[in-house]
């Protein structure tokens, strides 16, 4: 019965999102006047309670291991942990659509409920575009992936969950990037509401940027997650692997950057209103890209949910009629879009155009070094395209985008002048050019990792220098937030080339009592013992680790067995010291009765990690200073129409 409550919810959503839809562009087309426009706002208000109420149901069926249900007993157990049961729920293809189209019923009904800036008609535009992709997911979900679906015979057990995906970082890593993806969905259907109207106006860009803010935070963390997650649990030691699925949440993350910027200088200037819409189907164009590439079956990889290519199939068609649609509505409405106004190059606006060049040009990188082994493979060439494409192509681009993230937040709006901040242009140079002196004299690393350790640490004081006099209480937080954000971006970069520059590797075969070392450790196995959890067995190492022949710390690596399904992995030990991370992986053990044991010293690593936390921290922080701003100046805009009316009734 919950299995059929939930398919029954998700029918009358998807009747909801119809019915959106249909009134939505009546409302556009008669300008508010046809009576089905009264139904836009509760429709998409009600579709987001009943979505969530079908997401709650499938929820409930993996908590209870109901074995009568198809999805459940696919990737379920009664002997998984109940957080493992809670996050085997999107651990799929079908539950995670699901996960999706919930955060899309929720994001159309907080719009619904809260959006009173647009003008009516573009909201009506805007929430009718929403219905548009909404009824798409639907129809993929009930046609194709239902998650409801009943077996004629209940299951005796369950096949259980990827291994690899029974970890905690997995339980929140998904909802994160679905929060971000359904985010830019918004974004989408706000541009695609602004071309309908023709009505691509700063308050148009006020109504968007907390969507877009709002999405690049939730894909920061994500991929922030995403990232440790596969550096701790796949053992290969290793952060960021340029895997299709990797880059598939990194291409929208790159997208909405730049739609980030632009709708920020469209609201605040009236400037950038073409690159605006344009980011705005680009950013969404991206997410379903990814989607397609994760669902399509012509992927083999850890994170890859679908191979089916029926599925990729639906996905293609969708991503065909959403983003040649919304193109084609570009390429008809563009001479509609005014210029907004004028900037000269050397001022902020012109420093953020420039960097939105370069972030295209990245992204238009990853998205050929994504498809060009998928196209050739379709030739029966197999090619590899790796780390030694994607770094140097891209820090092509990326080298001066991080020098202008440092110059240009001090420029002024509309114009300045170079000379004007000289001196904070120098100190960025020098010190850029003083850490290139300093590193290449102390260490023989490569070109790329001596540039990144030179530009973080350059960028890292050059995005503090908007604070300079300032008063730091009164520093609005969307200042702070750009601050932030900033500076997590050069400490991340610090820690990626301090990873790519200094990591040492240690293989060793060590009896129990044997001895080694990697760096500055000394390490000593001191036995392996079994071990026991709920659903594995494991040989569990104990080593001893001694920094600079201090005092022992112990780490414990396991090498696991689980049976539902059968599979083994790797649970590595990290020890995290202030400059760094000591990663150990224990093996197979050798015919001669010793044990197998790969060991990293990583200096400086966690920068990674704690930069993309900065980062997103400064998204929070600029969001809610954006929403505290909006509060104000509402409440003034009442303020004076209530003093106004107040002066005629007198009158």
């Amino acid at each position: 019965m919950i299995a059929e409550l939930g398919l029954a919810a998700l029918w009358l959503a998807a009747a909801l999102a119809a019915t959106q839809m249909v009134a939505g562009f009546l409302a556009v087309r008669d300008n508010g006047t046809s009576e089905l426009a009264k139904l836009i706002r509760p429709a998409a208000i009600t579709q987001g309670v009943l979505v969530a109420f079908s997401f709650a149901m499938l929820v409930w069926l993996f908590a209870i291991t109901d074995l009568s249900v198809k999805l459940v007993v696919s990737n379920s157990h009664s002997m998984k942990p109940l957080i493992f049961k809670l996050s085997g729920t999107w651990g799929n293809h079908e539950g995670s659509m699901l996960l999706w189209v919930m955060v899309m019923g929720f994001a159309g009904a907080l719009i619904a409920l809260v959006e009173r800036r647009l003008p009516e008609r573009t909201m009506n535009a805007t929430l009718a575009a929403q219905g548009v992709v909404s009824l798409g997911f639907y129809a993929f979900l009930l046609l194709s992936s239902n998650p409801f679906e009943r077996l004629p015979t209940p299951a005796a057990e369950g096949m259980g969950l990827n291994p690899l995906l029974q970890d905690i970082g997995l339980a929140f890593h998904p909802p994160t990037l679905y929060l971000g993806y359904v985010g830019l969905s918004v974004a989408f259907s706000f541009a695609v509401g602004a071309l309908l109207t023709r009505q691509v106006t700063p308050e148009f860009a006020r109504a968007m940027r907390p969507w877009v803010l709002g999405a690049w935070v939730w894909l920061t963390v994500g991929i922030t997650a995403g990232s440790y997650w596969a550096y701790y649990e796949l053992g290969w030691g290793g952060w960021w692997f340029w895997d299709p699925v990797e880059n598939a949440s990194l291409m929208p993350w790159l997208a909405a950057t730049a739609l980030l910027h632009s709708a920020s200088v469209l609201a605040s200037r009236d400037a950038l209103r073409t690159w605006t819409i344009m980011l705005g189907v680009v950013a969404f164009s991206m997410s379903m890209v990814g989607t397609f590439l994760v669902r399509s079956g012509i992927l083999t990889s850890v994170h890859a949910f679908a191979v089916d290519p029926e599925r990729g199939t639906f996905i293609l068609v969708l991503l065909g009629i959403f983003i040649g649609g919304a193109l084609l509505l570009f390429a008809l409405r563009a001479n509609t879009i005014s210029e907004g106004e004028r900037f000269r190059i050397a001022s902020r606006e012109g420093a953020l155009v420039f960097n939105n060049v370069m972030l295209s040009a990245i992204l238009a990188i990853v998205l050929l070094g994504t498809l060009y082994p998928l196209l050739t493979e379709a030739f029966d060439v197999r090619v590899s395209v790796g780390p030694p494409y994607f770094n140097p192509v891209g820090a092509i681009f990326a080298i001066p985008m991080l020098i202008v993230m440092g110059v240009g937040p001090l420029l002024r709006w509309r114009q300045d002048r170079l000379d004007r901040i000289g001196k904070e242009v120098a100190l960025f140079g020098a010190l850029v050019l003083a850490a290139l002196i300093l590193a290449s004299v102390l260490a023989d690393i490569g070109i790329l990792p001596l540039l990144g350790l030179a530009l973080g640490l350059g960028l890292a004081v050059a995005s503090l220098l908007p604070l300079r006099r300032r008063k730091l209480s009164r520093t609005p937080l969307a200042t702070w937030g750009m601050v932030v954000a900033h500076f997590g971006i050069a400490v991340a970069l610090l820690g990626m080339s301090s990873e790519s520059a200094f990591t040492q590797e240690r293989l060793a075969a060590l009896e129990e009592g044997g001895r080694t070392s990697v760096g500055p450790w000394s390490i000593e196995l001191q036995g392996v013992e079994p071990i026991a959890g709920p659903n594995w067995t494991a040989m569990q190492a104990r080593i001893a680790a001694r920094y600079d022949g201090g005092k022992a710390s112990v780490l414990t690596p396991q090498a696991r067995n689980f049976w539902a399904p059968p599979q083994q992995t790797t649970e590595s030990a990290l020890l995290t010291r202030w400059n760094g991370q000591l990663y150990a992986v224990v093996g197979d053990r050798t015919p001669d009765g010793r044990w197998q044991l790969r060991l990293w010293w990583k200096p400086f690593v966690p920068l990674i990690w704690y930069g993309g936390l900065l980062v997103g921290l400064g998204g929070v922080l600029a969001l809610i200073g954006r929403v505290i701003t909006d509060i104000r100046n509402r409440r003034l805009a009442v303020r004076i129409a209530e003093r106004r009316a107040d002066r005629e009734a007198l009158a």
